[in-house]
């Protein structure tokens, strides 16, 4: 029996304009405020935050950004800091495959940015996953395994009861070949989760949510969320929709 409780995040990825941002959030207000059993979030660009953070005022959406950077200020043009976030949301992700493959990101950032994300007093979600590849070869518990361990040193149990982890094979990112949900949840409870435990000690180790992320859609979530270690859906394409996002929360219920 799972005591977590679930979490559904949407990570609308670079989609939406400040407008449009509005709208999709004036959207899902009505159909998701009786949702009490399930902590969602939402991540639109960084411009749209201020226009998010207006509309879920008094809501119980909570509010994320989608990257930050791990130093307080500075010359760092286009980048945003944890305390900028902070005035604005109570969530970041970090690490997402995308930021890996494209823009260069490392086990190494991953963690610096993790840290300045707990100190500024932000929550962040933290992506792991392994490529198509990595899977084929059956490196997934090796590179996944790296990939927690790397990310989540030097924290103490207090901040890493603050940690939400997302497992998001790069192989099924918006492919339409999401990962069974037995396969998936193995990854959780087989490997995910016994890091989790050793890292931070058994009791914070098993109330550390675990989420799925991977072409995940309003078909497929019931049956992954019921799996007994896989805590909710981080959410691509499927959070752009309200019909969508709406039905892949109230399946986490």
């Amino acid at each position: 029996m799972k005591t977590r409780k679930p979490m559904v995040a949407g990570n609308w990825k670079m989609n939406k304009t400040p407008t449009e941002a509005r709208d999709l959030i004036r959207g899902l207000l009505p159909e998701l405020k009786d949702v009490e059993a399930v902590d969602v979030v939402v991540c639109p660009p960084f411009v749209c935050l201020g226009v998010a953070s207006v509309e879920l005022a008094g809501s119980k959406i909570a509010l994320g950004a989608q990257n930050l950077h791990w130093q307080a200020s500075g010359a760092y043009t286009g980048e945003i800091s944890a305390g900028m976030l902070k005035e604005l949301c109570q969530y970041v992700i970090i690490g997402h495959s995308e930021r890996r493959a494209m823009f260069g990101e490392t086990d190494e950032s991953v963690n610096k940015k993790v840290l300045a994300a707990l100190a500024a007093g932000l929550k962040p979600i933290v992506c792991v996953g392994e490529t198509f590849d990595e899977n084929q070869a059956g490196k997934t518990a090796e590179v996944v395994g790296r990939m927690v361990w790397e990310g989540l040193k030097n924290l103490d149990a207090e901040q890493a009861a603050l940690i939400v982890v997302a497992y998001e094979p790069v192989w099924a990112i918006g492919t339409g070949l999401a990962a069974t949900p037995e396969g998936a949840n193995s990854v959780h409870k087989d490997v995910i989760r016994p890091i989790l435990r050793e890292m931070f000690g058994a009791e914070v180790g098993d109330g550390m949510r675990i989420l799925y992320g991977g072409s995940v859609t309003a078909a497929n979530a019931a049956e992954l969320f019921a799996q007994s270690d896989i805590d909710g859906g981080l959410i691509g394409g499927a959070s752009l929709k309200v019909e969508s996002f709406t039905a892949i929360v109230k399946a986490a219920l």
